[in-house]
């Protein structure tokens, strides 16, 4: 017993020497981010501050990096809102006019469709890691009435989409 205690010790010791990260994580000199306000080419100025909010928050919680200034911080996302429609109908349920009357339609699901453009941008050397001017459209489906809920959803996809290309990139 004594015999097997003391064999099993130099493996948990070699074993302490191993920490456990994800395939594309950051580099070790990779410590900080910054996240300048999102530019916002549409109606809705309550985007700029919910894609920032949104992006810096995934960036840190989910890559542990620390935020910072744009002059101090390892890397910068830019990011850009260049679409926002907040009402496109998704599902919906009609009923045939009667005679003299107009067919009625009721809403049942409706979506926003957002499309955001990220570029993660290396701030020594100017390289951009990531480009995600191409994610495409983020849908965010919600019941009439519940835009934010929409909203939401989008910006989940977002931050999904984010990590996934910066996994998929380091």
């Amino acid at each position: 017993m004594r015999r097997t205690i003391s064999s099993l010790i130099p493996l948990v010791v070699a074993g302490c020497s191993f920490g456990f990260s994800s395939p594309g994580l950051l580099s070790k000199e990779t410590r900080t981010v910054a996240v300048p306000s999102c530019l916002n080419d549409t109606a809705d100025p309550t985007l700029t501050l919910l894609v920032t909010q949104a992006v810096n928050q995934a960036m840190v919680s989910r890559l542990s990096l620390r935020s910072a200034t744009e002059e101090q911080a390892d890397i910068v996302v830019r990011c850009r809102v260049v679409r926002y429609e907040p009402d496109a109908p998704t599902s919906i349920l009609g009923n045939p006019a009667a005679a003299g009357t107009a067919a009625q339609v009721t809403v049942l699901r409706r979506e926003v469709e957002m499309t955001v453009e990220l570029q993660v941008v290396e701030q020594k050397t100017g390289h951009i890691l990531w480009d995600g001017r191409s994610i495409g459209m983020l849908p965010g489906q919600y019941d009439p009435g519940r835009e934010g809920d929409g909203k939401q959803r989008a910006l989940d996809l977002l931050v999904k989409k984010l990590i996934d290309g910066v996994h998929s990139s380091w």
